[in-house]
């Protein structure tokens, strides 16, 4: 195991998941149950757009933009459900940049096409839990330097 991979603490992938989604605390998988289960505030959107996601990715991958508006106008939070994508997102993310030590790379990582997913971007992938799965597979493969 490379000592890069063994040397990260967990707690600075949570520091960067808590960034991405703008909220605080998120120091365990539990935080994050909780902020989906009691629905997240719509103010994550802009968080995660702030960080690079574009606004055509936000609208494929988390919520309309018709529903973010209404979401918006009434003071709603995100359903649990858009909790939970926008969560995916994030955590991948810095994951993402956790691997290759760099965002704006992460974000071409995450953004290019890749064949291992039938010509599909891992960004694409993240429509689904599944898929944000195996996302997350080969990041970890990548950072033990089993993938390439």
């Amino acid at each position: 195991m490379p000592a890069a991979a063994v040397e990260r603490p967990v707690s600075a992938l949570y520091a960067r998941i808590q960034q991405a989604l703008g909220l605080t605390p998120i120091r365990s998988d539990e935080d994050m149950l909780r902020l989906v289960e009691r629905r997240m505030p719509v103010k994550v959107i802009e968080s995660l757009m702030r960080c690079g996601l574009e606004a055509d990715e936000v609208y494929s991958l988390i919520l309309p933009q018709r529903t973010l508006s209404h979401r918006k106008t009434r003071k709603e939070p995100l359903s649990a459900e858009e909790s939970d994508r926008a969560l995916r997102i994030a955590r991948t993310l810095a994951l993402a940049e956790t691997v290759f030590g760099d965002h704006d790379k992460a974000l071409n990582w995450l953004r290019k096409p890749k064949r291992h997913y039938a010509g599909r971007s891992p960004l694409e992938m993240l429509a689904t839990e599944t898929g944000g799965r195996l996302v997350e597979e080969v990041l970890y493969q990548i950072d033990y330097g089993m993938a390439a």
